[in-house]
């Protein structure tokens, strides 16, 4: 396993080894004693969740706040999704930026998003399984979320705004105030 450092501050990119021969591929997707030496972060996954989606399908930017705030590590078991990661700590020198990474069901990428961010992914083909396991458990009073289309963000989803499947919840959420 092999982990890059993003853009922003605590958001890894983690690439499996695959293996592959004539009965198929294998990978190790995730090393907790691997993940802790190279980034110097110990996790503890409680919780994990799984989507289904077809093209066009945006969900986000979500996020949780206060006790019940979130780390993820997230990935696409089946399809392809261009995921966004927000860095919402105030104090943080990438504070308002955003990261986006194509992840699919041939790189078999993850993505490591810290506790403090909003997260987001458009869906780029049909029948996309998205899976990500979570460091604390959901609170429905906790949730909340910014725009997608946010102004200050600048987020270039890749996708045309007429071709967008988004929940009239997400389609409320607030703008981020910078």
């Amino acid at each position: 396993m092999e982990i890059e450092k993003t853009s922003l501050d605590g958001c890894f990119i983690v690439k499996p080894r695959i293996f592959k021969d004539e009965r198929g591929s294998f990978f190790e997707s995730f090393n907790l004693k691997t993940f802790k030496e190279i980034t110097g972060l110990h996790v503890n996954f409680v919780q994990d969740n799984q989507s289904i989606s077809s093209k066009g399908v945006l969900r986000g930017l979500h996020f949780q706040k206060g006790e019940y705030a979130q780390a993820k590590l997230v990935r696409v078991i089946k399809g392809s999704v261009l995921d966004i990661a927000v860095d919402l700590r105030k104090h943080s020198p990438t504070f308002g930026k955003h990261f986006s990474i194509e992840l699919n069901d041939q790189n078999n990428y993850q993505l490591f998003i810290p506790r403090g961010f909003a997260h987001g992914f458009i869906v780029l083909r049909d029948d996309t399984v998205f899976n990500y396991k979570c460091d604390n458990y959901y609170d429905k009073k906790s949730e909340d979320g910014i725009r997608y289309d946010d102004p200050n963000l600048g987020i270039d989803w890749k996708c045309k705004s007429s071709d967008l499947i988004i929940s009239k919840k997400d389609q409320e959420l607030p703008f981020l105030m910078i």
